[in-house]
C-alpha cells in the first residue's frame, strides 16, 4: 500500500481536508488533566483496555506508526504492542485484523470504530498527526498556516462527545524541540501555541528524527528527543502522560540511517527525562519508498527487538514514581553531561543513565540513600560495580547507556 511522499520529516498522512476556523477559543471547560484522571472512573458502557492498562504497573505503550495490520504478528514479535494510526482507516478489516492479532490500538474516530464489534482493542483515539505544522506549501518562507488551535479543541470536544471513556492523543511536530523549526508557516517560531495545543488532548506526544535529519543544526544530535519530552511535561504541568516518536530508518534521507546504537540512546533518553510510551516510526521514503523499512533492516530489527523486551521487563519499575534527589554523577568530561533517573522496585533501586553527548568519559555517581558497600549489577552487560563510600564509577561511550540495579535493604 503505497503512501504519499513526507512533507515535515513525518508523513502528516492523517490530516484532514481542511478545518473551518471556529469562532470561539479553547475554554476552561476542556481543562484535560482532570479528565484524564476522571477516565479511569468512568462508568464505561463501550468495552475498552483502557482503564486495564493504566491500572497494569506490567503494561508499558510501546506503538509502531501506521503500519498495515498484515504485519501486526511480525510487529508483535517484536515486542510492539500498540499500532498507532490506521492508513485511510480506521476501516472494518484494519480493526477486525488487528483485534485478531491481539494488537491494541489508537486511531482516528469514525463511525465505523465507534460500532465496530471489535472496538474492545481500541485504547484511544488520536487527532489528525501534527496540526501544528503548516497544511500549505511556502512553510519555509512563513507561508501556509497550521490547523488554528480553535479547530483543534472542537475535534477534542466532538470525540470525547462520542466517547468519554477513551483518551484522546495529540501528536505534534519537530517544532516542539526545535525552536528554528521552519514548517510552521506563519507560526513559526511561535511555541507559546504549545500549551493551548495540549489542553485538546488527555495523552501528548511529539516527533523529531534527529539521527537522520538533514538539517545541519540537528543532524546528529540526539538530545533533541529529551528536549521534546521534557517541554511537552513542562507544557502540560506533568498532568498527562507524555510519549514521543523515535526514527528507525533513514525516513527521508538517503544518505543517512540510525544505528542501532543511537536508536538505544534516543529511547532511553525519552524514557530518562519522563516519556511514558514510545512510538516507532518505521517508514522509508528515499531513495525507495519502503513502508515497513523496519522488518526489511535484520540489524536494526533485532536490535529494537531486545530494546523492547528490556522495557517489558522493566515496565513496573518504569511505572513506579521516580524517586528524587537519590543520584548526583560528576563527569570526567564536562561537555559530556549524564542524565539519570532513579526507581524503586522489588526491593530494588534502579538507576538508568544515558551520557548526552557523542563522547567518551567516566561517571561518578554518588547515592545519598545508601550506606557502606553495595554491588551494582549493570543490567544487559554481565558485570558488576563495586560501591564505596556510596559511590561508584563506570565509563560511557559515545551516547552510552547503562542501566543500573542495587539492593535496597541498606537504604537510609
Amino acid at each position: 500500500m503505497k503512501r504519499p511522499a513526507m512533507t515535515h520529516g513525518k508523513s502528516a498522512l492523517m490530516r484532514k481536508a481542511a478545518h473551518l476556523l471556529v469562532g470561539w477559543f479553547l475554554l476552561a471547560a476542556i481543562a484535560t488533566s482532570s479528565r484524564y484522571r476522571a477516565l479511569g472512573e468512568t462508568n464505561i458502557t463501550t468495552p475498552n483496555p483502557w482503564q486495564t492498562t493504566r491500572t497494569n504497573t506490567a503494561f508499558f505503550p510501546i506503538a509502531v506508526w501506521l503500519q498495515d495490520p498484515i504485519n501486526a504478528s511480525a510487529y508483535r514479535d517484536a515486542g510492539i504492542n500498540i499500532f498507532a494510526g490506521l492508513w485511510q482507516g480506521p476501516t472494518d478489516t484494519q480493526l477486525s485484523d488487528l483485534h485478531k492479532a491481539g494488537m491494541l490500538v489508537v486511531c482516528a474516530q469514525n463511525q465505523i470504530a465507534l460500532n465496530h464489534p471489535a472496538r474492545s482493542n481500541i485504547l484511544a483515539w488520536m487527532h489528525s498527526d501534527e496540526p501544528d505544522n503548516a497544511m500549505s506549501p511556502g512553510a519555509r518562507l512563513g507561508i501556509g498556516k497550521p490547523i488554528p488551535v480553535e479547530s483543534v479543541a472542537a475535534d477534542y470536544r466532538r470525540m470525547i462527545a462520542n466517547d468519554s471513556t477513551r483518551p484522546v492523543l495529540l501528536n505534534l511536530g519537530q517544532g516542539v524541540a526545535w525552536d528554528n523549526w521552519y514548517g510552521r508557516g506563519t507560526r513559526n517560531r511561535h511555541p507559546e501555541d504549545y500549551p493551548r495545543y495540549l489542553e485538546a488532548c488527555d495523552i501528548a506526544s511529539f516527533d523529531i528524527y534527529p539521527a537522520s535529519h538533514t538539517s545541519p543544526e540537528v543532524g546528529g544530535n540526539l538530545w533533541y528527543v529529551p528536549q521534546g519530552v521534557e517541554r511537552l511535561r513542562r507544557w502540560v504541568r506533568d498532568e498527562k502522560p507524555v510519549w514521543n516518536c523515535i526514527e528507525t530508518t533513514r525516513g527521508n534521507n538517503p544518505s543517512r540511517k540510525p544505528t542501532p546504537h543511537e536508536v538505544r540512546a534516543e529511547v532511553w533518553m525519552s524514557l530518562i527525562h519522563g516519556s511514558r510510551g514510545i512510538i516507532y516510526y518505521v517508514h522509508q521514503f528515499k531513495p525507495t519508498f519502503i513502508e515497513a523499512a523496519l522488518l526489511g533492516d535484520a540489524e536494526m530489527l533485532a536490535a529494537v527487538t531486545k530494546l523492547n523486551q528490556q522495557i517489558t521487563s522493566l515496565a513496573t519499575v518504569l511505572n513506579s514514581p521516580t524517586i528524587t534527589n537519590a543520584v548526583t554523577v560528576q563527569t570526567a568530561n564536562a561537555a559530556t553531561p549524564i542524565a539519570t533517573m532513579v526507581k524503586q522496585a522489588g526491593g530494588f533501586t534502579y538507576i538508568f543513565a544515558v551520557a548526552m553527548r557523542p563522547l567518551d568519559t567516566k561517571a561518578e555517581f554518588a547515592l545519598k540513600q545508601f550506606a557502606g558497600s553495595e554491588t551494582v549489577e549493570v543490567l544487559g552487560e554481565n558485570r558488576t560495580a563495586t560501591v564505596k563510600d556510596r559511590k561508584f564509577t563506570d565509563s560511557f561511550g559515545p551516547w552510552g547507556v547503562h542501566l543500573y540495579r542495587v539492593k535496597s535493604g541498606s537504604a537510609q
